[in-house]
């Protein structure tokens, strides 16, 4: 039976296994030091620079549109089906403005329509046009101040609000009168999202 020999640590100065030398074991470590940062550095380097993109591109978004308030053209078929806005055809001067927050979702929409439209649109809404009250400014100072709509004073001014249960929107309309034959309209539907 062999006995183990006692191992015995290498005297100072002594480098150590013959197959490691000082070399390669700096090439070793460099390689290993490359490879964590390759594996951890650069995905956190990409995460961090989309999130930085990403939060960007959103205050680019709000601040577009805060600066822009109503863009004008149709709001999407998915918009009015959503805020339960039913726009008629023909309608003329048609714009609209979404905004959304943790508590409320809104759609802003104004449109010009005819005599006939107007009775199409507060039938979408299920009203009609016994509705509608005179001088009623049911769309409030704050969504005016948010489109730059005015309803100041007594005048031509009819206005109805449509409310529904959650989730189901509520809707703020007012229309100018001062052409029966075209009357203008103007509506602010909002929900709880």
């Amino acid at each position: 039976m062999t006995e183990a020999l006692p191992h015995r640590a290498a005297p100072p100065g002594d480098p150590g296994p013959p197959g490691e030398g000082r070399r390669h074991m700096i090439r070793r470590r460099a390689l290993t030091l490359l490879t964590i940062v390759l594996l951890i550095g650069v995905p956190a380097g990409y995460l961090a620079i989309s999130a930085g993109q990403s939060r960007d591109s959103g205050r680019d978004k709000e601040a577009k549109y805060a600066a822009t308030g109503m863009t004008e053209g149709w709001p999407s078929k998915l918009q009015r089906r959503i805020y339960e806005v039913p726009v008629p055809v023909p309608s003329d001067e048609v714009a609209y403005y979404e905004t959304n927050n943790w508590k409320t979702s809104r759609l802003y929409v104004q449109f010009e329509t005819t005599d006939a439209g107007l009775d199409v649109f507060l039938a979408g809404l299920g009203v009609t046009r016994d509705a509608l009250v005179q001088d009623k400014i049911a769309i409030s100072d704050r969504a005016q101040r948010v489109t730059g709509w005015e309803f100041g004073g007594s005048g031509p001014w009819w206005g109805v609000v449509k409310e529904q249960r959650d989730p189901a929107p509520t809707q703020d309309v007012v229309v100018n009168m001062e052409d029966p034959d075209y009357p203008m309209v103007y509506v602010v539907s909002h929900t709880v999202p």
